[in-house]
Protein backbone atom coordinates (compact mmCIF):
# COMPACT_ATOMS: atom_id res chain seq x y z
CA UNK A 1 0.00 0.00 0.00
CA UNK A 2 1.49 3.56 -1.06
CA UNK A 3 -0.83 6.55 -0.51
CA UNK A 4 -0.99 9.03 -3.01
CA UNK A 5 -2.64 11.54 -0.97
CA UNK A 6 -1.15 12.36 2.63
CA UNK A 7 -1.22 14.33 5.80
CA UNK A 8 -1.10 18.22 5.55
CA UNK A 9 2.88 19.58 7.05
CA UNK A 10 0.61 21.21 9.77
CA UNK A 11 -1.27 18.45 11.15
CA UNK A 12 2.22 16.03 10.61
CA UNK A 13 4.03 18.91 12.82
CA UNK A 14 0.70 18.94 15.29
CA UNK A 15 1.09 15.07 15.43
CA UNK A 16 4.85 14.94 15.87
CA UNK A 17 4.00 17.81 18.61
CA UNK A 18 1.22 15.40 20.04
CA UNK A 19 -1.42 18.38 20.37
CA UNK A 20 -3.72 17.06 18.06
CA UNK A 21 -6.98 15.95 19.64
CA UNK A 22 -7.96 12.47 20.11
CA UNK A 23 -10.08 11.86 17.03
CA UNK A 24 -7.52 13.43 14.55
CA UNK A 25 -4.52 11.51 16.02
CA UNK A 26 -6.36 8.10 15.61
CA UNK A 27 -6.57 9.17 11.96
CA UNK A 28 -3.26 10.81 11.82
CA UNK A 29 -1.61 7.49 13.58
CA UNK A 30 -3.59 4.99 10.90
CA UNK A 31 -2.26 6.63 8.08
CA UNK A 32 1.53 7.34 9.44
CA UNK A 33 1.52 3.57 9.99
CA UNK A 34 1.44 2.61 6.39
CA UNK A 35 2.84 5.87 4.69
CA UNK A 36 6.72 5.79 4.49
CA UNK A 37 6.49 9.40 3.52
CA UNK A 38 4.56 10.78 6.28
CA UNK A 39 6.18 8.97 8.71
CA UNK A 40 9.62 10.43 7.98
CA UNK A 41 7.99 13.49 7.98
CA UNK A 42 6.85 13.18 11.38
CA UNK A 43 10.61 11.46 12.71
CA UNK A 44 12.02 14.70 11.09
CA UNK A 45 9.67 16.99 12.97
CA UNK A 46 10.14 14.99 16.17
CA UNK A 47 14.27 15.41 15.81
CA UNK A 48 13.69 19.21 14.90
CA UNK A 49 11.52 19.28 18.43
CA UNK A 50 14.21 17.46 20.07
CA UNK A 51 17.22 20.47 18.65
CA UNK A 52 14.86 23.34 19.73
CA UNK A 53 13.87 21.68 23.69
CA UNK A 54 18.22 21.11 23.66
CA UNK A 55 18.78 25.10 22.87
CA UNK A 56 15.67 26.31 25.25
CA UNK A 57 17.51 23.93 28.29
CA UNK A 58 20.07 26.62 27.96
CA UNK A 59 17.88 29.04 28.73
CA UNK A 60 16.30 30.26 32.34
CA UNK A 61 13.15 28.84 32.78
CA UNK A 62 10.72 29.26 35.90
CA UNK A 63 9.52 26.44 37.99
CA UNK A 64 6.02 27.55 36.87
CA UNK A 65 6.34 27.83 33.04
CA UNK A 66 8.08 24.04 34.11
CA UNK A 67 5.16 22.81 35.66
CA UNK A 68 2.85 23.91 33.37
CA UNK A 69 4.90 22.38 30.32
CA UNK A 70 5.20 19.23 31.89
CA UNK A 71 1.01 19.35 32.32
CA UNK A 72 0.49 19.99 29.26
CA UNK A 73 2.81 17.10 27.96
CA UNK A 74 0.94 14.37 30.37
CA UNK A 75 -2.49 15.51 28.82
CA UNK A 76 -1.01 14.94 25.31
CA UNK A 77 0.34 11.59 26.09
CA UNK A 78 -3.47 10.86 25.69
CA UNK A 79 -4.09 11.50 22.50
CA UNK A 80 -0.51 10.58 21.01
CA UNK A 81 -0.49 7.14 20.00
CA UNK A 82 2.36 5.01 18.80
CA UNK A 83 3.15 4.85 15.32
CA UNK A 84 2.57 1.04 14.65
CA UNK A 85 4.84 -0.91 11.66
CA UNK A 86 3.00 -1.40 8.57
CA UNK A 87 1.04 -4.39 8.98
CA UNK A 88 -1.66 -5.49 6.55
CA UNK A 89 -4.55 -5.78 9.70
CA UNK A 90 -5.93 -2.62 10.18
CA UNK A 91 -3.71 0.24 11.90
CA UNK A 92 -3.61 -0.51 16.03
CA UNK A 93 -4.16 3.04 16.50
CA UNK A 94 -7.75 2.15 15.18
CA UNK A 95 -8.36 -1.71 16.85
CA UNK A 96 -8.14 -0.31 20.15
CA UNK A 97 -11.11 1.84 19.56
CA UNK A 98 -12.86 -1.34 17.63
CA UNK A 99 -14.58 -4.09 19.69
CA UNK A 100 -14.44 -6.76 16.81
CA UNK A 101 -11.16 -7.86 14.56
CA UNK A 102 -13.20 -7.28 11.44
CA UNK A 103 -14.99 -4.38 10.18
CA UNK A 104 -17.59 -6.74 8.82
CA UNK A 105 -18.44 -7.83 12.51
CA UNK A 106 -18.83 -4.19 13.54
CA UNK A 107 -22.81 -3.02 14.32
CA UNK A 108 -22.93 -0.92 11.30
CA UNK A 109 -25.99 1.88 11.94
CA UNK A 110 -27.82 2.04 8.69
CA UNK A 111 -28.64 5.99 7.99
CA UNK A 112 -29.74 6.08 4.46
CA UNK A 113 -29.54 3.75 1.72
CA UNK A 114 -25.98 2.55 0.76
CA UNK A 115 -24.89 5.08 4.27
CA UNK A 116 -23.86 3.51 7.49
CA UNK A 117 -21.69 4.44 10.07
CA UNK A 118 -20.25 3.36 13.27
CA UNK A 119 -19.70 6.03 16.38
CA UNK A 120 -16.12 5.09 18.43
CA UNK A 121 -16.37 6.53 21.73
CA UNK A 122 -13.37 8.87 22.99
CA UNK A 123 -12.13 10.05 26.06
CA UNK A 124 -14.66 12.91 27.57
CA UNK A 125 -11.71 15.38 26.87
CA UNK A 126 -11.71 14.81 23.03
CA UNK A 127 -13.29 17.67 21.33
CA UNK A 128 -14.36 16.45 17.82
CA UNK A 129 -15.69 13.02 16.42
CA UNK A 130 -14.46 9.77 15.45
CA UNK A 131 -16.52 7.23 12.88
CA UNK A 132 -16.51 4.52 10.37
CA UNK A 133 -18.45 5.66 7.31
CA UNK A 134 -19.65 3.18 5.21
CA UNK A 135 -20.97 3.98 1.68
CA UNK A 136 -22.09 1.64 -1.10
CA UNK A 137 -20.76 0.90 -4.52
CA UNK A 138 -21.37 3.51 -6.91
CA UNK A 139 -23.09 6.20 -4.69
CA UNK A 140 -21.86 9.38 -4.40
CA UNK A 141 -22.12 12.11 -1.06
CA UNK A 142 -24.42 15.16 -2.05
CA UNK A 143 -22.24 18.09 -2.46
CA UNK A 144 -21.20 19.50 1.33
CA UNK A 145 -18.55 21.04 3.11
CA UNK A 146 -17.11 21.38 6.99
CA UNK A 147 -17.69 23.20 9.50
CA UNK A 148 -14.05 22.89 10.92
CA UNK A 149 -11.20 20.23 10.35
CA UNK A 150 -11.86 16.99 8.76
CA UNK A 151 -9.43 14.12 8.04
CA UNK A 152 -11.18 10.84 6.26
CA UNK A 153 -9.01 8.14 5.47
CA UNK A 154 -10.04 5.41 2.88
CA UNK A 155 -9.34 1.78 4.64
CA UNK A 156 -10.85 0.21 1.91
CA UNK A 157 -12.51 0.61 -1.70
CA UNK A 158 -12.02 4.21 -3.34
CA UNK A 159 -13.47 7.21 -3.96
CA UNK A 160 -13.59 10.11 -6.93
CA UNK A 161 -13.86 13.75 -6.48
CA UNK A 162 -12.36 17.31 -7.94
CA UNK A 163 -9.06 16.73 -5.63
CA UNK A 164 -8.15 12.98 -7.71
CA UNK A 165 -8.92 9.23 -6.85
CA UNK A 166 -8.69 8.36 -3.15
CA UNK A 167 -8.21 4.69 -2.46
CA UNK A 168 -6.96 2.49 0.57
CA UNK A 169 -4.23 4.53 2.64
CA UNK A 170 -5.19 7.87 1.38
CA UNK A 171 -6.12 10.87 3.40
CA UNK A 172 -8.47 13.93 2.69
CA UNK A 173 -7.16 16.51 4.89
CA UNK A 174 -9.27 19.01 4.47
CA UNK A 175 -10.42 22.74 6.33
CA UNK A 176 -14.26 24.54 6.16
CA UNK A 177 -13.21 25.89 2.75
CA UNK A 178 -13.07 22.78 0.98
CA UNK A 179 -16.36 21.84 -0.98
CA UNK A 180 -16.70 18.30 -2.73
CA UNK A 181 -18.61 15.66 -4.14
CA UNK A 182 -17.36 11.84 -3.28
CA UNK A 183 -18.39 9.70 -5.74
CA UNK A 184 -17.50 5.98 -4.39
CA UNK A 185 -16.17 3.64 -7.33
CA UNK A 186 -18.93 0.78 -8.40
CA UNK A 187 -16.33 -2.58 -7.43
CA UNK A 188 -17.22 -2.22 -4.10
CA UNK A 189 -18.12 -0.28 -1.00
CA UNK A 190 -16.12 2.03 0.66
CA UNK A 191 -15.08 2.12 4.69
CA UNK A 192 -13.34 5.59 6.07
CA UNK A 193 -12.13 6.32 8.79
CA UNK A 194 -13.07 10.03 9.33
CA UNK A 195 -12.20 12.72 12.03
CA UNK A 196 -14.40 15.83 12.48
CA UNK A 197 -14.20 19.14 14.31
CA UNK A 198 -17.81 20.26 13.48
CA UNK A 199 -20.88 18.11 11.67
CA UNK A 200 -20.42 18.55 7.58
CA UNK A 201 -22.15 21.13 6.22
CA UNK A 202 -24.69 20.20 2.92
CA UNK A 203 -25.56 22.38 0.34
CA UNK A 204 -28.81 21.01 -0.85
CA UNK A 205 -31.81 21.58 1.34
CA UNK A 206 -32.96 18.22 1.06
CA UNK A 207 -29.47 16.67 2.18
CA UNK A 208 -29.72 19.46 5.29
CA UNK A 209 -33.20 18.45 6.29
CA UNK A 210 -31.99 14.20 6.64
CA UNK A 211 -29.04 15.88 8.59
CA UNK A 212 -30.07 15.18 12.05
CA UNK A 213 -31.29 12.05 10.92
CA UNK A 214 -28.32 10.53 9.54
CA UNK A 215 -25.69 12.20 11.99
CA UNK A 216 -23.09 13.20 9.73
Amino acid sequence: MKPNHHLDDSTLLAYAAGTLDEAFSVVAASHVAICPACRSAVRAAEALGGELLETAGALGISEDCRSRTFAALEQAALYRLPVAAPRPALPRALTQFLPVASLEDLAWKKKAPGVAIFDMKLHASAKGQLRLLRIGAGRAMPEHGHGGEEITMVLTGAYVDHMGRFAAGDVADLDEEIEHKPVVERDGDCICLVATERPTRFKSLAARLMQPFVGI
